[in-house]
């Protein structure tokens, strides 16, 4: 939730007086040209329909208050790629008017094969019209959608920079017994009042690059000790035909086997077909990807994975994505070697990259200190925040 308003009015222009209205999305459309490096595929074309571009506007502007660069917000192509939705999920962005002027928007994600108890729920109020009762009424718009979908479970997130934790803040704990956020911290304060609770708290960590070599060899030498069971491959963009399936698999247990807390979140079911979907989304959104894999000598059977994204219009920076290695090949420092694996070749193909941002949940500890190791530094927390209705 990124509205950091209280809920209560201070007598401005009553929530009543505002337009909240469904945002059109425009279907792709392909675009002639240079195609997306590395993928010989042409990006969707990135025209956008002025509501769509107030709400854009409206989210970077957050962004850039919030940490002075958009290394965390959607690109243009990316969030109309997203917005459009796919077969797996759901999703609706609204926008609030007051005489004719952009002042807030919300959004409702609906899981469509798995979690269909559940909706995402986001509110963002321009910050010169905050204060006047404005979130609560999206807020109210959102949830109410929800309900009409019979969803029983809300769930939102938002962030806190670093800098913002001051030392002595009263902490808000999440439930799963790790972490916490400020109470002070007005996202919070709003969650809280609208009736949510702060299940999980993922702490957010970046990397500098690029990383001294001497540092990569000293963590590989070390790892390479217990993994002569295991090789690494890796792979750009799309993985090879012969191993989809067991990608598909690795997937469906990430979504199972990453700490979620107390949060309604089920086991996805994937397959070749929804692996290349995503695949097709992420070109179609202009991101590059590359993956590093473990694979069991013996049986040949993926037993992990990592991936890096990178997106053309934010060089600088490198998202974290997934990372995973299966309970039962665990203890063989397979989870530093692919990130090593993958780390290595993200610099090779993005030299201009200066950054990885990556998230991980208070309670992985394992995670966090293998990031730790790499060079990782905390820079903010992120609330999972959830409500359940009825």
């Amino acid at each position: 939730m990124a509205d950091k308003e209280p809920l209560q009015p201070s007598g401005a222009p009553a929530p009543g007086a505002l337009a909240i209205t469904r945002v059109a999305v425009p279907p792709a459309e392909p675009r002639h040209g240079e195609p997306v490096p590395g993928t010989g595929t042409p990006p969707a074309a990135v025209v956008p329909v002025p509501d769509f571009a107030a709400c854009q506007a409206m989210r970077e502007e957050h962004e850039l208050a919030l940490w002075g660069n958009l290394d965390r917000c959607l690109t243009l192509a990316e969030a109309l790629e997203y917005w459009r939705g796919t077969g797996y999920e759901e999703r609706h962005l609204f926008l609030a008017r007051l005489n004719g002027q952009p002042v807030g928007l919300c959004s409702v994600t609906l899981p469509l094969r798995e979690n269909t108890a559940t909706a995402g729920i986001d509110v963002l109020v321009d910050p010169p019209c905050r204060r006047r009762g404005y979130g609560r009424a999206l807020l109210e718009h959102a949830e109410s959608l929800a309900r009409g979908r019979g969803r029983t479970s809300l769930d939102a997130y938002h962030e806190v920079p670093l800098a913002l934790v001051q030392p002595g803040s009263v902490m808000v704990p999440a439930k799963s017994g790790a972490g916490g956020l400020p109470l002070n911290d007005l996202a919070t304060a709003f969650a809280m009042a609208a009736g949510y609770e702060l299940e999980q708290v993922e702490r957010s960590s970046m990397l500098a690059l690029p990383v001294p070599p001497d540092l990569l060899a000293g963590l590989e030498a070390d790892a390479l000790a217990k993994a002569g069971d295991y090789e690494l491959i890796g792979w750009d963009e799309e993985c090879p035909a012969d191993l989809v399936a067991g990608y598909a698999e690795l997937k469906a247990r990430m979504s199972e086997d990453v700490p979620t807390a107390g949060l309604d979140w089920e086991r996805e079911a994937w397959d070749p077909a929804r692996v290349r979907q995503e695949e097709q989304v992420m070109v179609r959104s202009g991101v590059q990807s590359v993956v590093a894999a473990a694979l069991h000598r013996d049986t040949r059977e993926l037993v992990g994975y990592t991936v890096l994204n990178w997106r053309p219009a934010v060089p600088a920076s490198i998202a974290q994505q997934d990372t995973l290695v299966t309970g039962e090949h665990r203890g063989h420092r397979l989870g530093m070697l692919i990130k090593l694996a993958n780390l290595r070749r993200a610099q090779a193909r993005w030299p201009v990259a200066r950054s990885i941002l990556t998230w991980n949940a208070s309670e992985n500890q394992h995670m966090l200190a293998i990031n730790t190791a790499l060079g990782f530094k905390p820079a903010g927390y992120e609330g999972e925040w959830q409500k359940r209705l009825g």
